[in-house]
Formats: structure tokens, sequence, C-alpha cells
């Protein structure tokens, strides 16, 4: 059977992932890397140490290159740079995921994180918050982040009208059938403070294709969606309900 059946676990093709992934997308990932934060490369190189983590390394590469394209657009030649422990919770979460909207949400959350001093942790509640969702959460997330119509609450804070979504609607949004894990992705949103309800007890005599939840997304998911797309704009101003300059 030759030196292959030695291979058990299926190790050899990952021993030299370097040569395996495309070496200038890794090289262009640990440069952009290096730029913002050196520990974040120290970091992204322990990937490439590890045998098993082909796989992760392929997705740290992945959201690296949308983080520089990021940069590129929100900050350009500026210098900016990123605290050490949200670079290092942005690659090892982000490096789990291969779904391209998350990957992106976790790449803008680097690039938001990034600080002319490179002192600021406050991105740290968006990673711990990202880090907790399914990616059907933070599908749901978006799409009610993106439709959900925005008000100003004391002149220059931000909140949404109730977004109302049929059972119906909410299984082709999620593309799931199974309505008890769909409740249950809106209960964690909610739970979270993501979203300002779901589907009400009040509800119990319709049937479940009459049942209608409330995802309209809250303050802090308005933010949070803010920062996953690398901008550190007050959130009036990124959806253009206030002349509010962005912050430095």
């Amino acid at each position: 059977m030759g030196d292959e059946s030695k291979d058990l676990l299926g190790l050899r093709p990952l021993a030299d992932t370097v040569h395996v992934l495309a070496k200038g997308a890794v090289d262009g990932a640990a440069a952009f890397l290096g730029r913002i934060c050196n520990p974040a490369a120290e970091e992204f190189g322990l990937l490439l140490r590890d045998r098993i983590s082909y796989w992760r390394l392929a997705n740290a590469v992945s959201m690296a290159r949308k983080a520089e394209a990021k940069y590129e657009e929100r900050i350009g030649s500026a210098h900016a740079q990123v605290h050490p422990r949200l670079a290092a919770a942005v690659i090892e979460n982000s490096s789990w995921t291969d779904v391209e909207q998350v990957q992106e949400m976790w790449a803008g959350l680097l690039v938001s994180s990034c600080t002319k001093d490179g002192r600021d942790e406050d991105n740290l509640i968006f990673v711990n918050l990202l880090s907790q969702l399914t990616t059907t959460e933070a599908k749901l997330l978006n799409h009610a982040c993106t439709t959900a119509k925005k008000v100003l609450v004391l002149s220059s804070l931000i909140s949404s009208e109730g977004l109302y979504c049929s059972a119906r609607d909410l299984r082709a949004l999620t593309g799931l059938a199974d309505m008890d894990r769909i409740d249950r992705e809106l209960d964690h949103l909610h739970t979270l403070g993501l979203i300002q309800g779901g589907f009400k007890a009040s509800q119990s005599t319709l049937t479940i294709d009459e049942a209608i939840a409330n995802i309209a997304p809250t303050a802090l998911a308005l933010n949070m969606f803010v920062r996953c797309h690398g901008a550190r704009q007050t959130p009036a101003h990124f959806f253009g309900l206030s002349q509010i300059p962005a912050e430095s």
C-alpha cells in the first residue's frame, strides 16, 4: 500500500499548508496583520504551525483579505492599530467559519477595532456577541438591521421601529423548515439583546403559518452592524440620520 497507509489521520496533505494554499495569499494576510498589529501576525503564525488547521488557516486568510480591502476603503493610508487582545480573538473565531457573510462580519470587526493608538477594546463587546451567533442568527440579524426603519432617540441615539415577519417569510429567509429551531434562534437573539422580540405567547390560538415575529434590531444590534461593516461612525451617521461626524 506504500507510505500512504501510514497517514491514517490524513495529516500529510496539511504538513506543508503554505504550498497547498496560494503562498502569496498567506504572505499577504500575514503582512497585513503585521501592519496593524505585530502580535496578530504571530497569532496567525500559530495556525501555520498547527498540522490539523489547514481548513482554519484558509478561513483566516480569507477573513484577513476581506479585512485588508475594508481597511483600504475605510482607513487607507492613515496609521491605525488594533489592540492585540481583539486581533487574537478575531483571528481565532473567524478561523472556525467558512461562511462568506460571517467572515465579512469578522473582517469588519477587525477593521473597526483599529484606532490611532491601538488601545481601544470597545469592540470586545461585539466580538463576544458574534462568537455566540449561529450562521442562521447572523443572517437574521443582518436582514433585520438592513431592513428595519431606523429612528433617532434623544436627538442622537438610534433605535428601530418594529419589524414583523411571518413564519413563512422566516422559513424563506433562513432556509430552514424547522420552526422550533427558528423559534430557538429568535429567542437566543432576544436573550443576547439583539432583537426586540420574537414569537409571542399571545398568538397561541394561531396556526404556525399565521404566527408573526418581531425581529426588529435593538440599538445594540445596530451598533454591532455598523462595526461589522468596518466603520467607527455613530450608527445615526452611518444610516444617514445625522450629520454627527465619525469617531476618530
